[in-house]
């Protein structure tokens, strides 16, 4: 048995039961690892195969015990680089703090270490997050898993390359614009980002602000996405804006991954939802991500489902204008003291600088312009959900690009005017805090992957996780479960 083929939770299973020892899981990893990453380059920071081998020795010295630390025990990860991660080096993929290494693990790291995960290093990103493409100065370029000359996605590229191409069992991101969601559309996984809230963090930025980023779960399955989730969220008292809420006890504990199905049971009889496709013409898009994107609904409508175009409920440029103001203010002015010392700003690329230039040249009438346009949209697309129940849009507009295009400058002849206008797509469901999950849609013409949003109602993650878990089955025949081709 392959521990690397099998899925997070018949890992888990399988170690649980003593099929395998968490020895065996780790040199198994670790051998894919050395096999697959130095064409990807989605792990980063690893750490030394010896400790780690020791660790999992002493993970399979409890378990003979009878002790497990919870559903991920021994189970390697790799954290994705913008989480703190206590004893490992943290860079956000910058030359700022190539060299800081955390005195303490963030609230997700925390938490997965208290399932029982081994931390094994860190997954790349864009530098500070910044851009749906996975590039730094400090690790170099991330690859997409099904064509090594295409770009990853990011921020969480990193993560989804490794996913795919089978280097962990399952993944940690991040999202604000996207960043859990369009990698896994490129590299044919589940991303999933929360409900705002759900996952507590403390990011230092805009700790007491209303915040657009969150902490969420990737997998091969939509079972695993529900376990990590389940691992990640819940209240904290560190973090003023994590809902108070927790989610059911079947997704917690060592026995979780045998008691969760039967939370993501669901029918699509008679569910409604509402393709937002283009938004009217709205959105660039490249050919052919509509049409892979429709046809992923449409086996939704096989299985009993009414797919309906809809409308955005607001002008689109409004929410972009807003979308902009909200996003210079907590980025940019979160990133102006790295680059308070002049002499720093050359090591800082320039879409960071872009933010935080515009982040200080922006007045109290915008932002509060921009909260009250925040506030009419939410109550806008939340209205929709009286009618649907769950709204659709494609996860990327443009399929991979060359990796060494920093950016598309342009879809078609339309002239992008940002560096990140072409992710257009994703800002909705961030704006509004909803919970929205990538599922894969299939592939294009070149032979590369492209996903579909589902975007579920206030809070209701476990809704939107049912959704997509009924459609997984639809999807085999795109090889989804990490199958990309190995170097």
């Amino acid at each position: 048995m392959d521990p690397t083929t099998l899925s997070a939770a018949d890992l888990s299973m399988a170690i649980h039961r003593r099929d395998l020892s968490c020895r065996e899981v780790m040199t198994a990893y670790l051998d894919r690892i050395a096999q697959v990453n130095p064409a990807v380059n989605a792990i980063v920071a690893m750490r030394d195969p010896d400790e780690l081998l020791a660790e999992a020795t002493a993970a399979d010295h409890h378990l003979a015990h009878g002790r497990s630390y919870g559903w991920m025990h021994g189970m390697p990860v790799a954290v994705k680089d913008l989480g703190a991660t206590k004893g490992l080096r943290t860079t956000s993929g910058s030359r700022l703090l190539a060299e800081f290494v955390p005195a303490a693990d963030c609230i997700m790291v925390e938490r997965m270490r208290a399932a029982g995960c081994i931390v094994v290093g860190k997954t790349n990103v864009p530098e500070f997050g910044l851009g749906s493409h996975t590039y730094n100065d400090v690790y170099g370029t991330t690859f997409n898993a099904y064509d090594h000359t295409r770009s990853a996605g990011g921020s969480s590229g990193g993560a989804a390359v490794a996913l795919a191409t089978r280097m962990v069992p399952v993944a940690d991101g991040s999202d604000y614009m996207g960043s859990l969601r369009n990698p896994a559309g490129w590299n044919n996984v589940f991303g999933f980002r929360p409900s705002q809230g759900r996952v507590p963090s403390v990011p230092e930025f805009d700790r007491y602000t209303p915040r657009m980023s969150t902490d969420g779960p990737m997998g091969r399955t939509v079972l695993d996405v529900a376990l990590l989730l389940g691992t990640q969220a819940g209240p904290d008292p560190r973090d003023p804006h994590s809902l108070p809420d927790v989610l059911p006890a079947e997704l917690t504990g060592p026995d979780a991954p045998s008691r969760a199905p039967a939370l993501l049971r669901r029918s699509l009889h008679g569910v409604r939802i509402g393709w937002l496709a283009d938004l009217d013409g709205h959105l660039a898009t490249e050919p052919g991500v509509l049409d892979v994107c429709a046809e992923a609904l449409q086996r939704c409508t096989e299985l009993g489902a009414e797919v309906e175009p809809v409308s955005l409920p607001m002008p689109a440029e409004q929410v972009w204008d807003a979308w902009v103001v909200w996003r210079h203010h907590l980025v940019g002015s979160g990133l102006a003291p790295l680059v308070a010392d002049p002499t720093h700003r050359p090591l800082m690329k320039p879409e960071a600088l872009w933010e935080v230039d515009q982040a200080a040249r922006l007045t109290g009438p915008q932002l509060a312009h921009a909260a009250r346009v925040r506030t009419r949209f939410f109550h806008a697309i939340t209205a929709l959900f009286e009618r649907f129940d769950a709204l659709a849009l494609p996860s990327a507009q443009v399929w991979p690009f060359p990796a060494d295009q920093h950016w598309p400058t342009h879809i078609g002849a339309r002239e992008m005017d940002t560096y990140h206008r072409w992710m257009e797509t994703t800002i909705y469901a961030t704006f509004a805090g909803l919970p929205a999950v990538c599922v894969p849609a299939g592939f294009g013409g070149a032979g590369l992957p492209m996903g579909v949003q589902l975007i579920g109602p206030p809070q209701g993650d476990l809704h939107v996780l049912g959704l997509a878990a009924t459609y997984e089955p639809t999807i085999s025949h795109v090889a989804v479960g990490g199958a990309a081709p190995a170097p």
